[in-house]
């Protein structure tokens, strides 16, 4: 915690006022989520959970981490472009994990046929922690990069002005008027309008692919309403109703309920869950036509924890990012150490450091949307029983990171009020936009800061473990 906290964090009567206040602050924000019992329905709602005090944030590796986020855009991009990289790094994942297999399948279909998609949208969030090291110095260490589906862009660009209120109310105007702005909504939606209108077609739709149960509608609601703002249609389909009414003419267009569709946007599609035998035929559908997809199945492949891992060998970088060195020390400034569980010398030594030091590490399957990883005992109750299994290639081992814990409150909707020690997690959305071969977008969107207690491993907003924040810059 800041300094400009301690004098407040323990007096209860002012965080009694301050956390009335908050809450709020945050429903007139619309800061919302539905409620798990009814959670089609906007009928009852709640504040999304969020930190009574915004959190301390470094100043130079928030600034670094923004600096760093084109250079990021542009490695996903060239990742996506690039079968042979693809293939390569995923060779052993797709022969024990059967999602990434399927993913990869469709992939390879799409190409043989022959790409009718000629504008590429990506949307990614890069996510970082800050690493304490023995001398007590903090460094910027990337978790993982989202591309497809990154949330919260929303909802984040409701928080900053509760956590002004909240300093407000506490007395400490001076501190309130440093809090940044930030709305990643908006840049999330200028990316899709660009795609829009490169697409080229005033008529057809944007189409948000969402899940059957829609907790977090408001803040996809955030993004699509900029949208609206702008005169873009936009529906919100499920992988169902394309797989009842979607089809493609003989240019591969495709049309959903005869409307056609200029973009599809994916906050749905990257669990296992998602699919049964339809799902993929409508996933597949899509992936022929000639719409944007956000992102296109070879981005979602550049995403996924293989090619994380594989990113940080020597030289890697070097190959993707051709004559850009001071991009590729900047990526490689992020890296934690990443290692490999794929068969052979290398892969049994390291299974075996991590089962003899499981605090040390983290085990990261091929998997999105929080609550995947595996630490300490669970860490070496699974490499043990997979360590002589070809299972073992579906999983990346990371070097654990170990941030400075701060006090501050988690105000969750029928919680006691009371303070944790707790530990934050930076996201910097990246935005860009490609026209055949040329990048005709490329920008930093926004931040989302979301905070946990400490006894909490893993697991972000939408697994019910880590709550939205706001970066006070120190």
């Amino acid at each position: 915690m800041a300094a400009a906290w301690q004098d407040v964090v323990r007096d209860a009567a002012a965080v009694r006022e301050a956390a009335a206040a908050a809450v709020d602050a945050a429903l007139l924000a619309g800061g919302l989520m539905r409620t798990g019992e009814q959670p089609n329905s906007s009928d009852v709602v709640n504040y999304a959970p969020f930190t009574l005090l915004p959190s301390a944030v470094p100043r130079a590796l928030f600034e670094q981490a923004y600096a760093v986020q084109q250079d990021f855009n542009l490695l996903v991009d060239a990742v996506s472009q690039n079968k042979e990289f693809l293939e390569q790094t995923l060779a052993s994942t797709i022969k024990a994990d059967d999602f990434t297999a399927q993913l990869f399948r469709i992939y390879m279909q799409v190409l043989e046929e022959g790409l009718a998609q000629t504008v590429f949208l990506g949307i990614n969030r890069s996510d970082y922690m800050f690493d304490c090291g023995l001398d007590g110095a903090a460094a910027l260490k990337q978790i993982e990069i989202n591309t497809i589906a990154a949330s919260f862009g929303g909802l984040t660009s409701r928080t900053a002005d509760v956590h002004r209120l909240v300093l407000k109310v506490l007395g400490k105007t001076e501190e309130a008027s440093q809090l940044l702005p930030n709305n990643p909504a908006k840049g999330l939606a200028l990316g899709i309008a660009k795609a829009w209108e490169l697409y080229g077609s005033q008529r057809a739709v944007v189409m948000f692919l969402v899940e059957e149960v829609q907790r977090n509608i408001f803040d996809q609601r955030c993004v699509e309403n900029e949208l609206w703002n702008r005169n873009i249609r936009v529906v919100r389909r499920r992988f169902r109703d394309v797989f009842e009414q979607g089809s493609l003419d003989a240019s591969r267009r495709l049309y959903i309920d005869g409307q056609e569709v200029a973009v599809v946007y994916y906050r749905e599609g990257y669990v296992p869950r998602t699919y049964n035998q339809q799902n993929w035929e409508a996933r597949l559908l899509l992936e022929r036509s000639r719409a944007v997809k956000c992102p296109d199945i070879a981005t979602q492949l550049a995403g996924t924890k293989k090619v994380q891992q594989e990113l940080s060998r020597p030289g890697t970088l070097e190959k993707l990012l051709p004559g850009r060195p001071e991009a590729v020390a900047r990526i490689r400034a992020t890296f934690a150490g990443l290692y490999s569980l794929d068969e052979g010398e290398e892969g049994d030594r390291i299974a075996a450091t991590a089962i003899a030091d499981p605090d040390r590490f983290v085990l990261k399957p091929q998997r999105e949307g929080g609550g995947n990883n595996l630490y300490g005992e669970e860490l070496r109750e699974v490499l043990e029983k997979i360590k002589d299994s070809p299972e073992r290639t579906s999983y990346i081992l990371m070097d654990k990171i170990k941030p400075q814990p701060a006090l501050n409150y988690l105000l969750r909707a029928h919680s006691p009020l009371q303070v944790s020690e707790c530990i934050s997690e930076l996201g910097i959305f990246g935005v860009y936009v490609r026209q055949g071969r040329e990048l005709v977008l490329n920008e930093a969107a926004g931040h989302l800061l979301r905070t946990k207690a400490v006894e909490h491993a893993d697991g972000g907003v939408a697994a019910g473990v880590a709550v939205l924040d706001t970066p006070y810059l120190v």
